[in-house]
């Protein structure tokens, strides 16, 4: 059974323990449109097709999506003590920070929220991955690097591992027109399975340890 709310595809708990896994709750992924399968097809997004992988994978994890489109980190923030008290998760990977960007709030505002967030998941007991973005050349180069090492800053401070830039190997791809849809901001289905690659190394260590 798949629920959606929000944009997001939201799937029943499985609380039995993976094995050979560290996990004990759900994989919980908060993020915007990038998670949330805006303009696609139901179940090709990349959180749809990590679910998949784990299950080819046999590791016996169930993935929440709490993804919703133009959510912000305020968002987020606000959505996520919820969505622990609910889910129980023993990852949570945050996906938010574009739209912070593109609405040209405050970087100091968006590394709060960010590490509030970590250390609320932590504080439930969740292991917390960090996923990064970039924003295009034309926002300005100081800007665009302040954005990236934002990221970085806070997954150093508060010690969590860091995806660098979800849309690796799309936004930056010879061909990269092509993996986008028509508004060119939002990926399209043929880019999904390249998030996922870009996610899971490092979210294959967390489901190991």
């Amino acid at each position: 059974m798949v629920l959606t709310l929000g944009g997001g595809t939201f799937r029943p708990v499985n609380a039995q323990k993976p094995k050979g896994t560290g996990a004990t709750g759900p994989i919980l992924v908060i993020g915007d449109s990038l998670s949330a399968e805006y303009g696609i097809r139901r179940g090709s997004g990349w959180v749809a097709l990590l679910q998949e992988r784990l299950q080819t994978q046999k590791v016996p994890a169930t993935v929440v999506n709490a993804g919703i489109s133009g959510d912000t980190t305020s968002g987020g923030r606000s959505r996520l003590p919820a969505l622990l008290s609910q889910h129980k998760p023993a990852i949570v990977v945050i996906e938010l920070g574009a739209n912070d960007a593109l609405r040209g709030l405050p970087l100091t505002m968006t590394r709060e929220n960010l590490t509030d967030m970590v250390r609320q998941s932590r504080q439930a007991g969740a292991r917390v991955l960090l996923v990064g973005m970039e924003m295009p050349p034309n926002y300005g180069a100081r800007y665009t690097q302040e954005f990236r090492d934002m990221f970085a800053s806070v997954a150093k401070a508060e010690k969590v591992p860091l995806v660098p830039f979800l849309l690796r190997g799309v936004a930056d791809a010879p061909d990269a027109l092509s993996l986008f849809q028509s508004d060119r901001i939002h990926p399209n289905e043929k880019a999904q399975p390249i998030l996922l690659d870009n996610v899971w190394p490092e979210l294959r260590k967390l489901l190991q340890t």
